[in-house]
């Protein structure tokens, strides 16, 4: 018995050694990759270039679609800030998915709804629109009140009532930099392959609002808010440009993607998951390689949309959870493109990592913990394992963390206080003593309980913006 324990525990000990060395060495070589593409891709774009597109000659009209389910903290600010967008031509549709708070009833004082009849086409399936608004003072903002049907239903029927060939998802409690949409779509325009592009997403918590807009970027007060902000960092600077870099990008963020509309109809539109962003892109990859169809999906570092982060634990874990359970669903929807040549890049490097990195890995990583205190408990521990462990969990994710917070801000110059960037650096080296295990946890639980759909939404705070300066 004695040896069977300690077999598996040093079966256990060489999995874990060889997970972190392929997530840190994965994360060292997207970070040095994304430095490369993310300063050539920046000087490739100009304010000449969009003020080309502001002139009106080069342009796609685009729809930007808000679904909201009991969004009334936010609801406003967000409408506010995306009527504002510098963009030449595009309507505003947003989805009221059933909501039982004041969320419509805010829409319709604000901005002046009047109900109207105007028939839709349903193409995409979805749970019925029950009435129709749109704002007396702007022309382009409509209100569609529908029953529930989920995130994935009230896209669907956003897209059902949009105009324009291409469309914007954004998140309720989100809000676009003014030239957020210029940069992005641009690539629809000088390039016909490219189906979906995304920009970067930052964490809103903490910064300073005034008519809307975000003046002054700062880091977020709360400890849990400050840990985010180094994950989204992580994530977007390393993760997301590298995959780009590789042709192999599986996710555009919910809170702020741009499609081609045909393309999306051709897939039947969003699938009723919890982690419907990251299924649409997945099931578009594997249309165009199934049809022969050349097609792109791309990162674009510039636009920003600032994004709310949950400020509880309670919610964050729910967050975390529902982002595990729709990682594994639209792997196992798509489990057939897992090592297929027929997908290219996307089938042979980044769906294997997404499976074996993302979606098993906290199970290993969680496993891992727990070995790590059956040797201490039962005494079989070593020096050289502490060591080893503590080099290839702990300190070099932190230097990885670290390096991708200096190096954002090097090159996007957000933070302009030092103050906020050595709070940054501080909890990305924080993140690997106690937030990262709790993290790791609730990923361990989602992959037990994959198959459940239950969305476990997190608190909104209301989105706090001051009246814009008269400046003499």
């Amino acid at each position: 018995m004695h040896e069977t324990l300690s077999l598996i525990l040093l079966i256990l000990q060489i999995l874990v050694f060889f997970y972190f060395v392929a997530v840190n060495g994965a994360y060292t070589i997207f970070t040095l990759i994304s430095l490369r593409d993310i300063r050539t891709h920046l000087n490739t774009i100009s304010n000449q270039e969009l003020t080309t597109i502001l002139s009106g000659i080069f342009y796609k009209p685009l729809s930007v679609i808000v679904p909201a389910h009991n969004e009334q903290k936010t609801i406003v600010s967000t409408v506010r800030s995306l009527l504002l967008l510098n963009y030449p031509e595009f309507e505003v549709i947003v989805v009221d998915d059933g909501s039982t708070d004041a969320t419509l009833a805010q829409l319709t004082q604000t901005f002046r709804l009047v109900r109207i009849e105007k028939p839709v086409s349903i193409v995409l399936r979805h749970e019925p629109i029950e009435e129709m608004y749109v704002s007396l003072d702007y022309p382009h903002l409509t209100v569609l009140a529908k029953k529930n049907g989920g995130k994935a239903d009230a896209l669907n029927a956003g897209i059902n009532a949009s105009r324009f060939p291409i469309f914007c998802s954004i998140d309720a409690d989100s809000l676009l930099e003014s030239d957020a949409l210029l940069r992005a779509s641009k690539l629809f325009v000088e390039d016909r392959e490219v189906i979906a592009t995304g920009g970067i997403v930052r964490v809103l918590n903490g910064c300073t609002l005034e008519g809307g807009v975000v003046t002054e970027v700062n880091a977020p007060r709360k400890a849990l808010e400050c840990y985010q902000a180094v994950e989204y960092t992580r994530g977007f600077l390393s993760g997301r440009t590298s995959w780009n870099f590789f042709d192999s990008l599986l996710i555009i963020s919910g809170a702020f993607g741009i499609f081609r509309k045909d393309m999306v109809l051709a897939v039947n539109g969003y699938r009723k998951s919890v982690g419907e962003d990251m299924d649409l892109v997945v099931r578009l990859h594997r249309h165009c390689r199934d049809n022969g169809i050349r097609y792109k999906v791309v990162f674009v570092p510039d636009p920003v949309c600032w994004t709310q982060v949950p400020s509880d634990l309670v919610s964050l874990l729910k967050q975390r959870n529902r982002w595990h359970r729709g990682l594994i669903d639209s792997l196992w929807h798509s489990r057939g493109m897992l090592f297929n040549p027929r997908y290219g890049k996307v089938g042979l490097f980044g769906f294997p990592y997404f499976l074996f990195i993302e979606a098993t890995g906290p199970t290993i990583e969680f496993l891992g913990y727990c070995a790590f205190i059956l040797f201490f408990i039962t005494g079989a521990i070593n020096l050289d394992f502490i060591l080893l462990f503590l080099v290839l969990a702990i300190f070099w994710g932190m230097w990885i963390n670290l390096g991708s917070i200096l190096l954002d801000n090097m090159i996007y110059k957000r933070y302009r206080g030092l103050g906020d960037l050595l709070r940054l650096c501080l909890f990305g080296a924080l993140e690997f003593i106690g937030y990262r295990q709790l993290i790791v946890v609730e990923r361990f639980i989602a992959t037990l309980f994959f198959w459940k759909k239950d969305w476990g939404k997190h608190k909104r705070q209301e989105i706090k913006s001051a009246p814009v300066q008269e400046h003499a």
